[in-house]
């Protein structure tokens, strides 16, 4: 090895910092996300001469939590839809940034996740790597040992000659269906080796696949002689052209769409006359026809069969590798490309029973129409008060969720907002009352709590010209790396609004201690344990040394001059944000 590097990246002598650099600009890779280690050294000195030669390279983001990295990976993933890179530092970094990891593979969002270790622990020639590595740093098996849990594809690169393709093979992997991380263990000695400059070819997008005609001409046929079909989809919306296809289907043949408690993005117009909300429950026993749409999980428990409707599952992957038990009952698969299935299906929507359809569509306008009802008695209610403590002023002291939820939709109408949710109570009220009409407008966390403000980061990173909306609970909140967050949020200039439904409490850990034991020994006594969270300080204040704009809200009349003022801040350059005391 050699610590001699000339000062043209990609040429002889430089070493394995400039072959990744070089592979990540091949991948097509718009950033890399790094929370700092001593290994990427190589890295950080290949980056400042491009930077002074004037050369093009991917920009590079110092992120100072792991969790910050990988989540912002995720939030800008779910918006480009493209795989890029995230360095971490060594076994521990990979560790503590693994959840953030864990959820971009639920969320099928790609990435290259890369950290490092060493091979020769100081006994080697060439550069000296660090006590650390043989004292603390190293795992037996290796971090790409850790790593294959969460992620689609983990492995070592052992070679600097063939680290920019080990790289653009990762990136591949990680963006064919299911998109999800890859990860690379790049040892430092590799990153200090001398690179003979073989560069890696760039990367392209995926090929389309196709359902063949006659597989999609016989569900065609299933549709047009079902009485009461429905779909029921997920992550329709994650594909690319997936949102506008699958309105153009269901408005083709006069389909219900729900959307599960398990939708994580958003789908459909949920405002349309097909949008059937979100319980499947009824469709159970009704539906003789149900049209699964990139769903992983449509029903619970698995084991919960419909009575007598056929199942058809659309999905490129339907089985999901890294899901340990699902079940969907398919009578039938198309496996091609969602967006591309739903369009072709789309098409075939000719020799209708044109009564079936109409009383179909009536039947569902019904519905629609009586759910629309429903939200707007529900917010009648939530700004008529009650509910909350009173205070010495004789104010009713909280503010319901519900009117949270409805005031946040008034005040984004027209403005292209985009809603990334870690609530977990109140996801059901921010998804019913928010209620999100285009395309990447809703986004909901994956894989556990503590990512939500980073991801909302990422999604704003890719979207700098629309509002980016974190509504998270106050659970959430004290998971989240708040201070790595906010000061990333200030680097690199991207304001969020974030707005807390604080109830004082891990509430869902709550229901579930009264649901397991009714009449148990806590019930009795009210010794509610693990769920406390008042004795925290108000959330908002955390924001302030980062001269960010804060407001706390314990009343209904405050809410909407609050949010108000936040997102004349955001819309000015600054993070807000809005800590709301909920009634529940």
């Amino acid at each position: 090895m050699s610590s001699q590097v000339t000062d043209t990246a990609g040429s002889p002598g430089a070493d394995g910092g400039d072959a990744l650099v070089t592979a990540f600009g091949a991948v097509g890779a718009d950033y890399l996300f790094c929370s700092s280690g001593s290994e990427w050294a190589p890295v950080w000195e290949s980056l400042a001469r491009r930077h002074r030669d004037g050369l093009p390279c991917p920009a590079y983001l110092d992120l100072t939590h792991e969790t910050v990295a990988v989540g912002m990976a995720t939030g800008y993933g779910l918006v480009s839809r493209r795989p890029q890179g995230v360095l971490l530092h060594a076994t521990p970094g990979l560790l503590q940034g693994s959840m953030a990891v864990h959820g971009a593979l639920l969320a099928g969002v790609p990435m290259v996740v890369a950290s490092s270790e060493s091979t020769t622990y100081g006994d080697g020639p060439g550069q000296d790597p660090g006590g650390q590595w043989y004292r603390n740093l190293s795992v037996v098996g290796g971090p790409h040992g850790v790593a294959r849990p969460f992620t689609k594809w983990a492995t070592e690169a052992a070679s600097v000659h063939t680290l920019p393709t080990m790289i653009t093979r990762a990136a591949e992997l990680a963006w064919r269906a299911p998109g999800g991380p890859a990860y690379l263990n790049i040892p430092l000695e590799i990153l200090l080796e001398e690179w003979d400059g073989r560069e890696a070819r760039p990367v392209v997008p995926p090929g389309s696949t196709h359902s063949s005609p006659e597989q999609v001409d016989t569900v065609a046929q299933l549709i047009r002689e079902a009485r009461d079909p429905v779909i029921v989809t997920e992550t329709a919306g994650r594909e690319e052209g997936g949102f506008e296809a699958l309105v153009a289907f269901a408005e083709a043949w006069n389909l219900p769409v729900v959307e599960p408690d398990s939708a994580v993005c958003g789908n459909f117009p949920r405002s349309h006359p097909l949008h059937a909300g979100s319980d499947i429950g009824p469709w159970m026993d009704e539906a003789d026809l149900i049209l699964l749409v990139n769903c992983r999980a449509p029903f619970y428990p698995p084991s919960r069969r419909p009575s007598r409707a056929r199942v058809v599952v659309i999905d490129e992957v339907p089985q999901r590798p890294h899901v340990v038990y699902q079940v969907l009952f398919a009578d039938r698969y198309l496996e091609g490309n969602t967006t591309n299935t739903l369009r072709q299906l789309a098409k075939r929507a000719k020799g209708l029973d044109e009564t079936a359809a109409a009383v179909r569509r009536t039947a569902q306008e019904a519905r629609h129409r009586s759910e629309r009802d429903a939200i707007a008695a529900a917010e009648v209610r939530a700004a008529a008060g009650g509910g909350g403590r009173e205070t010495g002023r004789g104010e009713a002291e909280g503010v319901d969720p519900v009117l949270v939820a409805a005031t946040l939709r008034k005040l984004l109408e027209g403005r292209e907002g985009i809603v990334v949710d870690e609530t977990i109570t109140h996801s059901r009220v921010v998804r019913r009352h928010v209620r999100t009409d285009a395309p990447d407008s809703y986004f909901y966390v994956q894989g556990g709590l503590g990512q939500g403000i980073a991801v909302a980061l990422g999604v704003k990173l890719a979207a700098r010209e629309r509002p980016v909306v974190l509504t998270i609970g106050d659970g959430a909140f004290a998971y989240n790396p708040v201070v790595p967050s906010y000061d990333a949020s200030k680097a690199y200039e991207l304001p969020l609004l974030i707005v807390v439904f604080n109830n004082r409490a891990y509430t869902s850990m709550n229901l579930n201690h009264r649901r397991f034991y009714p009449g148990g020994a806590a019930a009795g006594t009210g010794e509610w344990l693990g769920t406390d969270l008042s004795g925290l300080p108000r959330l908002a204040r955390f924001a302030e040394p980062f001269g960010m704009h804060t407001e706390t809200v314990d009343t209904s009349d405050a809410l909407t001059p609050a949010l108000e003022r936040a997102l004349k801040a955001v819309s000015e350059g600054t993070t807000a944000v809005v800590d709301v005391l909920v009634t529940r």
